[in-house]
């Protein structure tokens, strides 16, 4: 797999809780910091308070080896209570030049709901690029390694999704049950 194929991964879990109070937990931008070992903190911009299509928020993140980093989110679908996905830019030109273009991310992520026997399945993916990020950069220093890193960061992303579903899956069904 190459970066310039957009290389993905997901993860899913099964929720013993109602797809409204599901959706409310994917939904709440802030919620994945609780969870996620990279992403610190989110916050809306513009005003924005909510996922509708076109609402920008913006994301700090930390990882070991990148050190740290901002990035500029526009929510690109929002399908109550089945599709969230927003596309990520690098706002500040970390990786290269200053984009706000979602069409140029260097990732989207999308959380799908669904209706599952007693409860909800939830499905989290990733699409990395095609805009330049860190996985790039190493990329460039090492292209002989590319998919080699590019397996790497799917399983680092694979881990902090799941970690991240399990949280959910955590809050929905201690005070989801009744949605």
């Amino acid at each position: 797999m190459e970066y310039a194929d957009g290389p993905s991964v997901h993860s899913v879990v099964h929720i013993e809780a109602a797809v409204p109070r599901v959706w409310e937990l994917v939904t709440d931008i802030r919620l994945p910091a609780r969870f996620s070992p990279e992403l610190r903190r989110v916050a809306w911009l513009d005003g924005a308070n909510g996922p509708v299509v076109g609402a920008r928020f913006e994301g700090f993140n930390h990882h070991r080896m990148l050190g740290e980093w901002r990035t500029v989110s526009h929510v690109i679908e929002a399908d109550e209570p089945r599709v969230f996905a927003w596309a990520v830019t690098d706002a500040d030109g970390r990786y290269g030049e200053v984009t706000l273009d979602p069409a140029r991310s260097m990732a989207t992520w999308r959380y799908e709901v669904e209706a599952e026997g007693s409860g909800t399945r939830l499905r989290q993916a990733v699409r990395l690029g095609p805009g330049r990020s860190g996985i790039t950069a190493a990329i460039e220093s090492r292209p002989d390694r590319e998919q080699e890193m590019i397996a790497f960061r799917l399983k680092e992303l694979r881990a902090g999704m799941e970690t991240t579903l399990q949280g959910i899956k955590t809050l929905a069904e201690e005070g989801g049950r009744s949605g």
